[in-house]
């Protein structure tokens, strides 16, 4: 399925109209399902519907599936494959079958979305949850330099393909202690690249990922350390601004948080001892 769709726009400046071709992100529903139970009653029910640009989409259901709680390993996933609308095209639903052996709480996904979705009264109560789920804060000896820090935002966006034809579309990268890229998924919700870049990164057997970055190409939301804490994601880094609340649970996480990293800068809000930065302060 394709990335981007061919359009007819006009262009105007100022006292000029030109009619020119156009390349837009595709975005399209993405419906996750669950088979799950025993091999004596085996169930399916549909879990999550996202709004997506197709392609690596098994990549973003493990992601989804592994910041939620859902799965632990490979071993979990017995098969997954789309519901296929006829035999020349592949349809927007995906079926995930879990291991016989794999308990859905779905009571707990049911109040985590709840308590997700209920702005303002929230924030303790999303942190407790994530504790919940996760080992505690992350113990990790991961650290880069200024400048290999600095130097990533370009790396990223020379590799972002869709987003030089269309402008349109979120990045997520990880990176390794030595600034090397090793992932980066494209995709219209900021949200999705981020589990696709932690799905390749479950299927390729590499979590935790306490000994690797992640760079996002927006803003930090609560969500994006939510996941990444999940996974053990030492550093979180983004060419936007982070939320008050996104900083208070990177704190809890003893994750290290960069906003604004762009222009040869960047904010540093949590755990700074993960960068070698200059001596000097000003």
């Amino acid at each position: 399925m394709a990335l981007v769709a061919p359009v007819t726009v006009h262009k105007i400046q100022r006292d000029t109209v030109a009619e020119t071709p156009d390349l837009l992100a595709v975005e399209e529903p993405l419906e996750i399902r669950l088979g799950f139970g025993p091999v004596d009653d085996r169930q399916q029910r549909s879990l999550a519907v996202t709004m997506r640009t197709p392609g690596h989409d098994e990549e973003l259901a493990f992601g989804f599936l592994v910041t939620e709680g859902i799965i632990q390993q490979p071993a979990d996933i017995v098969s997954c494959r789309h519901c296929v609308q006829d035999a020349t095209k592949q349809g927007n639903v995906l079926r995930v079958e879990l291991n016989p052996g794999v308990v859905v709480d779905w009571q707990r996904l049911e109040r985590h979305t709840f308590t997700s979705s209920s702005c303002g009264l929230c924030g303790k109560a999303t942190i407790e949850a994530v504790q919940a789920l996760t080992p505690g804060p992350i113990v990790s000896s991961f650290h880069l330099s200024t400048d290999q820090l600095l130097a990533l935002p370009d790396q990223v966006r020379d590799a972002q393909r869709a987003f030089a034809y269309t402008g349109g579309l979120h990045a997520a990268a990880l990176f390794d202690e030595a600034g090397r890229l090793l992932l980066v998924r494209e995709d219209i919700g900021r949200h999705n690249a981020l589990d696709k870049v932690i799905g390749a990164a479950f299927w390729s057997r590499w979590l935790p990922l306490t000994q690797y970055g992640i760079l996002l190409s927006g803003r930090i939301g609560v969500e994006l350390v939510q996941k990444s804490w999940m996974v053990g994601v030492p550093l979180l880094a983004a060419v936007g601004a982070p939320s008050s609340l996104a900083v208070e649970m990177a704190q809890e996480a003893g994750m290290t948080l960069i906003g604004f990293l762009r222009d040869e800068r960047f904010n540093l809000y949590t755990s700074p001892e993960r960068i070698n930065r200059p001596v000097a302060i000003v």
